[in-house]
């Protein structure tokens, strides 16, 4: 169980919640806050005053007065208005996460909703029911306007839902758990859409699943330094604490690790190469920047998740007064920002990994068989997987132009710049995906080339090795590659490689 507060969420809690479904609850002191705001809301909307978002129309039309007995009918008209996402739907995971930091967002106490409607949101989390949410639409201006709207129309019983593993409309799922849909009272449908949680939410899951790529860069890195022969020392410590960047450092130390009790290593000490290509000898250099840039970008993510980011915020302080306040926190650009980035810091993962694999695959670099393969010539061995590789390097270069440059206005210019965090977030997991692909395609000719060379390599590349061939056999002869790929990609994505090597690495 996790207890939400709008305080004290954490990224791994969010990838709990939405890979382990981990069930939520709201944490009691959260509730005072949470009916203090609204009670200050339903105060303003009594008194007859204009206040935006609660008796206004909203961007372009701010200066259109409602009626006291239409302001319900407004925000059922807000939430409708804004669904127009289009393209695939999230993930059921990225559903999830977008859920919890929604739900921990309006326990912040700064948005106004009633305390049933956030109970309905962690209900909703608890029992399965995800809102189909497309995933493109949001310009990530006034937040994530059309996603969030999407899952809004599941909390008025509208729209559909993914529920026991069918989409159906989200009312039937409702009731079949015996929950009621809301009826938003003044303010509330602008609370159930203000906030930048689809873009935050893609940002956790992202910045989970690139630690992850850059422990396994490391692993496959050094085992292509076993299979090209070539050396740990420019990893030594003496380099990288002239050097005192703390990711290269660290990716140093491991890599120091995982070279370790090297047979391989020991059959060519005294051979004439003086020095390893840059793709091998900087790997701490590079996957070290890649760590750094993933570390400033979770701290901008941990301090987002965790902030009130609807409009107008209310302030409902026991000794500090009661106001209502308009600004622009739902504006995505730190997220935007940090999720193009990352992007471009995790392409370098896959654009050095696609040339350690040129570095094995050309016999007049490794000096193993052309392709890896004894048979070369007859067989094509590992020559197509490399221009995978490249195809796929080629697609993330396209992919990092970053969409944080670009702002295009709305809502009749009321909008003028807008941070297109959104499209940030989805390229930079794209980016993820297709670098997990390369780094497989690394890790299958590596352990080719072990097998050719025919000795142990260091403890933590041979526990790497073993997992691989537990799934993936060595190449002989010509067989569909595409299998293979899959089947390491897998590995990787499921973490067996990084468990395995983390067991062998303690044993030691």
């Amino acid at each position: 169980m996790i207890f939400i507060d709008g305080q004290g969420l954490t990224i791994e809690q969010v990838a709990d919640v939405a890979y382990q479904e981990v069930l939520v609850q709201l944490d009691p002191s959260a509730e005072a806050r949470v009916r203090r705001a609204r009670a200050l809301v339903d105060s303003y909307a009594r008194s007859g005053n204009a206040v935006y978002g609660i008796n206004t129309g909203f961007g372009y039309l701010k200066n259109v007065r409602i009626e006291n007995d239409q302001l319900d009918i407004l925000q059922l008209n807000l939430i409708r208005s804004h669904a127009v996402g289009v393209g695939a739907p999230l993930s059921e995971a990225q559903t999830r996460a977008l859920m919890v930091l929604r739900a921990n967002v309006l326990a912040t106490g700064r948005s106004g909703v009633h305390l049933e409607t956030l109970t309905l949101l962690l209900d909703l989390l608890n029992h399965k029911i995800h809102p189909v949410i497309p995933c493109k639409g949001s310009v990530g201006a006034s937040g994530d306007l059309a996603p969030l709207a999407h899952l809004a129309l599941t909390m008025i019983g509208e729209g559909t839902v993914v529920y026991k593993g069918k989409e159906v409309p989200s009312i039937e799922a409702l009731q079949a758990e015996n929950l009621s849909p809301i009826r938003p009272g003044p303010k509330e449908g602008l609370c159930l859409v203000n906030g930048t949680q689809a873009m935050s939410a893609l940002a956790c899951l992202a910045i989970i699943e690139a630690e992850n790529l850059c422990l396994e860069a490391d692993i496959i890195g050094a085992a292509s330094v076993e299979g090209r022969r070539g050396t740990a020392t420019a990893f030594e410590a003496l380099i990288h604490n002239s050097r005192p960047h703390p990711g290269q450092r660290e990716s140093a130390r491991h890599l120091r690790q995982l070279l370790d009790s090297s047979e391989i290593a020991q059959s060519h000490e005294d051979c004439d190469s003086i020095q390893d290509p840059y793709s091998l000898r900087c790997m701490p250099q590079v996957h070290g920047a890649v760590r750094d840039v993933i570390q400033n970008v979770r701290r901008t993510v941990e301090i987002e998740i965790n902030s009130a980011t609807d409009n107008p915020l209310v302030f409902a302080e026991e000794n500090e007064g009661d106001r209502l306040i308009s600004g622009g926190n739902f504006h995505g650009q730190p997220l935007a920002f940090a999720m193009d980035f990352l992007a471009i810091a995790v392409s370098e993962l896959a654009s050095i990994s696609e040339r350690r694999v040129e570095q094995l695959i050309d016999p007049a670099l490794s000096g193993l068989p052309a392709f890896l393969l004894e048979t070369s010539g007859l067989n094509s061995g590992f020559m197509m997987a490399q221009v995978t590789a490249a195809s796929l390097v080629n697609e993330n270069k396209v992919l990092c132009t970053p969409a944080s440059v670009d702002s295009i206005p709305t809502s009749a210019n009321q909008e003028d710049h807008v941070s297109m965090g959104m499209t940030s977030a989805r390229k930079a997991l794209e980016v993820i995906e297709n670098t997990r692909f390369c780094l497989a395609i690394e890790m299958l000719c590596a352990c080719q080339a072990i097998d050719l060379i025919k000795l142990k390599p260091g403890v933590g590349v041979q526990a790497a090795y073993d997992t691989l061939r537990s799934k993936v056999k060595e190449l002989q002869e010509d067989r569909v590659l595409h299998q293979d790929i899959d089947a390491a990609t897998e590995l990787l994505a499921r973490g067996e490689v990084r468990a395995a090597v983390s067991k062998a690495l303690t044993n030691k």
